[in-house]
């Protein structure tokens, strides 16, 4: 049986294949499109599940949305008629898009489907909804190695729910309690994203690498004024001060009280008090979530927790759920924003819809295949577009190459990375990344500004062999997608002299703070990823080779892509990325290439892809 996950309409629409309960292909729309967190309906996403599979449209035997757009719709009508007539602007603009689209979602996904069948006279498969938590319970449980296990969710809202708590136990999912709209942490954290001047839905990774530069002075404040939070890590908030509910932005005049001024203009300068914003804001979330962990640890007795959910990708509050939480086991699913909902919905239809049985797990791992499970090239069609692009490389062995590269990354270059099948996820695990010389003290300002385009202030992390994992940092399980931040190792940490101590706020980045300064975060934190040789061995080979040449078992392992652009998915698309930045050399698969021997980049030049999904 073939069942065929979406999520769309909202933002980082994705579809995912699984077939006999096992993953084949999971994919963002915007890695095809090349429009970042593109919502469309992910036609290409679709046929590159498709293609993968080796199957048409007209072998699917289900499509399961991970929504339930008509529950959703009620929720904005009830919450529009409570909040009357303060909500009419924004009543008037969301109501025509529903009227049009969104209320008859049934209907235009059949359309869609149909579109996509290659016999027209096909019959159509059944199509499924979940609830949108439903669908992330869903994501984060049944690919965990666990049989049991405590579910939590977090995000900003699916149709009601903002907080659920499930139990899963084989292949049932009971949901326990949750928490509904408006009183929602994924939205008390995107308030002030917006309040801070970054994009909502997009900028809460920024917040969270701000706050390590700024003190938590208004932690009492967010307490006493925007929310009653309980002991169990339940809340409610005082909405009094947002104007998400109905309004046309994140917070109300009120807010702006409160915190003494108009939010941050975008692209404006980022002071003293926005960082200090970011750390109580991050505190208060790290509070919210360990409360819960401790509620559900008690109330279910199990020690396994599974997260998903938008707040699942808070890597800072993961890491002290690892360290000061109740749970001896931990799993996050590694596209816990709405992407993976794409495939927590086929996962729920075929274990819970379908009633079919959950095997064991082989083994402790998990059933993401280390969350590569988009496309991948090989090496006839590379050759062939690097040759159409007018490329000028060479091709090496792979024991040739990681000697080669080791070198190479010793004398601080920087490096695009394209190997295997590309990342599920908004995280780069060495499929589609930019690494480089941990060990170097201005890699991080090079890779910010001449490669990714982006703030100075935000970290880099590190990519680390697993077995070496205690010798580098403080922690002894694995975090092979990079969801937990955890202390850099104490032998490694440079201690600051009584000057560097008095630093404040930004003058804080260019202390050394480790013998790895590029990717230690000025807290002497790291968000680690754990390197596999069972799931990306070409990676794992590069790291031993780096650490035989340096005695260093970790590189700087950041996205291959500039800020505002989706990470990249084709030969053309790395290619493109290469020429218009900085880096210094292009790897893909076994071509390499060297910026210096390339030809000047024509703008007009026609950027065909090798993936040809039509």
């Amino acid at each position: 049986m073939k069942i065929l996950g979406i999520s769309a309409y909202y933002h980082d629409s994705a579809a995912a294949l699984i077939e006999d309960g096992k993953i084949v292909a999971a994919a963002q729309e915007e890695r095809f499109t090349r429009k970042k967190h593109d919502s469309a309906f992910p036609v290409k996403a679709i046929r590159y599940c498709l293609k993968e599979a080796g199957i048409d449209m007209d072998a699917i035997s289900a499509v399961v949305f991970y929504d339930k757009p008509l529950t959703k719709f009620e929720r904005l009508l009830e919450t529009y008629l409570s909040y009357a007539p303060k909500g009419l602007p924004s009543f008037l603009m969301a109501m025509p898009v529903w009227l049009k689209e969104k209320l008859f979602l049934k209907a235009t996904l059949k359309k869609e489907i149909k579109a996509l069948l290659k016999n027209k006279r096909s019959k159509l498969p059944q199509l499924l909804f979940t609830e949108h938590h439903q669908a992330h319970a869903a994501s984060a449980f049944f690919p965990s190695p666990f049989q049991r296990a405590a579910v939590l969710c977090l995000d900003g809202v699916g149709e009601w729910a903002t907080t659920s708590v499930w139990l899963g136990d084989k292949n049932k999912l009971d949901l326990q309690w949750e928490i509904e709209f408006p009183h929602s942490l994924g939205m008390l954290y995107s308030a002030f994203t917006y309040y801070t001047g970054f994009k909502v839905n997009s900028g809460e990774y920024k917040l969270m690498g701000l706050a390590p530069y700024g003190e938590p002075k208004y932690v009492d404040l967010i307490y006493d004024k925007l929310m009653l939070l309980k002991e169990d890590g339940t809340f409610r908030l005082n909405m009094e001060y947002f104007n998400y509910a109905v309004g046309l932005t994140m917070t109300s005049s009120k807010f702006h009280d409160l915190f003494g001024g108009e939010p941050r203009k975008p692209e404006g300068k980022v002071t003293q008090k926005e960082m200090d914003l970011a750390r109580s804001v991050q505190e208060v979330t790290e509070e919210i979530v360990l409360r819960l962990s401790r509620t559900l640890h008690k109330e279910l007795k199990t020690d396994a927790l599974c997260l998903a959910g938008g707040v699942a990708l808070n890597c800072v509050a993961n890491g002290r759920l690892l360290r000061e939480g109740p749970f001896k086991k931990l799993w996050i699913q590694p596209a816990a924003g709405d992407a993976g909902g794409a495939l927590g919905c086929a996962l729920a239809a075929w274990y819970e819809y379908y009633n079919k049985p959950r095997e064991e797990p082989e083994s402790t791992v998990d059933r993401m295949q280390g969350g590569y499970l988009g496309p991948s090239f090989e090496g006839t069609e590379i050759g062939a577009t690097l040759d159409s692009l007018g490329a000028k490389y060479e091709t090496l062995v792979s024991s040739d190459l990681n000697e080669k590269l080791a070198e190479i990354l010793e004398k601080e270059n920087v490096v695009g990375w394209c190997q295997g099948r590309m990342e599920f996820g908004p995280r780069a695990l060495g499929g589609r990344s930019i690494i480089g010389d941990p060990r170097s003290q201005k890699m991080q300002s090079i890779m910010n500004l001449k490669i990714k385009y982006r703030e100075s202030f935000r970290p880099f992390a590190p990519a680390v062999l697993a077995e070496e994992v205690e010798n580098y940092f403080e922690l002894k399980e694995a975090s092979p997608y990079m969801l937990i931040v955890a202390p850099v190792a104490k032998q490694h940490q440079k201690q600051m002299t009584e000057a560097e101590e008095q630093l404040f706020g930004i003058d804080k980045l260019n202390v050394p703070r480790s013998t790895l300064p590029a990717v230690t975060h000025v807290d002497y934190s790291a968000r680690v990823q754990t390197v596999h040789q069972e799931t990306n061995p070409k990676f794992y080979d590069l790291l031993k080779a780096f650490k035989k040449r340096t005695g260093c078992a970790v590189l700087v392992n950041t996205s291959f892509n500039v800020r505002g652009e989706p990470i990249v998915c084709t030969t053309a698309d790395a290619y493109r990325c290469f020429m218009r930045t900085e880096m210094d050399y292009l790897v893909i698969e076994n071509f390499i290439l060297c910026k210096k021997d390339q030809p000047q980049i024509q703008e007009d030049v026609s950027w065909k892809t090798e993936f040809e999904l039509d």
